[in-house]
């Protein structure tokens, strides 16, 4: 069993979740970002923006490795900053692309 933090574009939300649940039946523990409830974009505070990604990042310390959502290659700079905190680390960079055809 592996500890893994999911990371990516919120855009990708949906996706993001039915990943979360594919790798939770391998037996991996997931860790997820929070998914806003409202489609307000505007739904939280600069300071609330701050806290869930100082909140992140501690998912990422916590975790063996983190999986990048990268739907169509594609990898936003929050992501970006995601993957460089998780390599500053030493922790497993696993890329959607890379094992979508397994799940």
């Amino acid at each position: 069993m592996k500890v893994i933090t999911i990371c990516g574009s919120l855009k990708f939300k949906k996706e993001m979740m039915y990943i979360a649940e594919k790798m939770e039946l391998r037996e991996n523990c997931i860790l997820a970002p929070i998914y806003p409830t409202s489609d307000n974009k505007d739904v939280y505070t600069e300071e609330e923006v701050i806290s869930l990604d100082k909140m992140h990042k501690e998912k990422i310390k916590l975790s063996d490795a983190i999986l990048v959502v990268n739907i169509n290659n594609y990898i936003g700079s929050s992501t970006r900053s995601e993957i460089e905190f998780a390599k500053s680390l030493n922790k497993e960079i696993i890329y959607y692309t890379d094992i979508e055809k397994d799940l």
